[in-house]
């Protein structure tokens, strides 16, 4: 059974937990990191021959689509992450719609083929962004990875199907959904799908709950982003909970990953999506 890994390519700076610091407006005066720390993950991936599939932001991809391009000749599939990983909440529809459409344009342009997957800002799909689905059907999007089942201060959707299902949205268009993967602990649904969660948690819990989901021949979602493996970045002046959030265990991340791909076998997004009964999941469909 193979379990799926993905990449959120975006830099260190542009995460929302570093955000109370760093403008937007501020982005193109810093040194970027992105390019070398993605090369360091392809070749990781490259080392244990695995193919994942990686959400680039589009304003990576306009400034390095040679990058887009590496991704795709080593064989992984290339997904949209927007264009300016801001909150989809805090956009307008018209904004939003601006740079999906531009973002999904920068990155078939760099690899000559459709996109068809999406996964938001910071999980941003919530019950206040649910007009964007609409927006990402009509772009001709046919997966979503962004409604993460889980209670959070910035994002999630709690009580919401844990596995894969196609939603109906309010204009009646239909979209895969494919939710990180969560586990539920007396009664409560705990992330386990990778990013802060695989750095804060000990190796041996995250280790323990894939386990649980293999054994129970469920395939979880892992993600991370190219910072992670990055210690020596910069440091940002922002509050504590965000240090913690942000930089705790980033010196292991990589060595952890190495051992992640030791023992388990992974893909990308669309590989899992083809073990799917697909008919079945759209007979079905979940209307928020």
């Amino acid at each position: 059974m193979q379990n799926v890994m993905t990449v959120d390519v975006e830099d260190y700076f542009q995460v929302a937990a570093l955000a109370e610091s760093i403008d937007y407006n501020d982005w193109s005066s810093i040194p970027t990191r992105v390019e070398q720390n993605t090369h360091k993950l392809l070749d990781i991936f490259d080392q244990h021959n695995v193919k994942v599939t990686h959400f680039v932001l589009g304003w990576v991809a306009e400034r390095y689509p040679e990058l887009v391009k590496e991704i795709d000749k080593r064989g992984h599939e290339v997904a949209s992450h927007g264009f300016s990983h801001q909150l989809i909440y805090q956009q307008t529809p018209a904004v939003f719609k601006a740079e999906t459409l531009k973002s999904k344009s920068l990155l078939e342009d760099a690899i000559g083929k459709p996109v068809l997957g999406y996964r938001a800002a910071s999980y941003s799909v919530t019950r206040k962004s649910l007009w964007a689905l609409d927006i990402l059907a009509e772009a001709g999007f046919q997966y979503d990875s962004s409604i993460f089942p889980i209670v959070h201060d910035r994002y999630g959707i709690p009580n919401t199907p844990t596995e894969p299902y196609f939603i109906r949205t309010a204009s009646g268009n239909t979209l895969l959904e494919l939710p990180l993967s969560t586990e539920s602990i007396l009664g409560q649904t705990l992330p386990i799908a990778g990013g802060g969660y695989f750095r804060l948690y000990p190796y041996w819990l995250s280790r323990w709950f894939y386990n649980r989901r293999v054994k129970q021949n469920n395939p979880f979602i892992f993600y991370l982003h190219p910072w992670e493996i990055d210690p020596d970045q910069p440091k940002v002046d922002v509050s504590w909970f965000s240090k913690f959030r942000h930089y705790n265990n980033l010196d292991q991340c990589a060595v952890r990953l190495q051992k992640l791909l030791s023992q388990f076998s992974f893909t990308t997004m669309q590989q899992y999506i083809n073990t799917l009964n697909v008919e079945s999941l759209q007979s079905r469909p979940v209307q928020f």
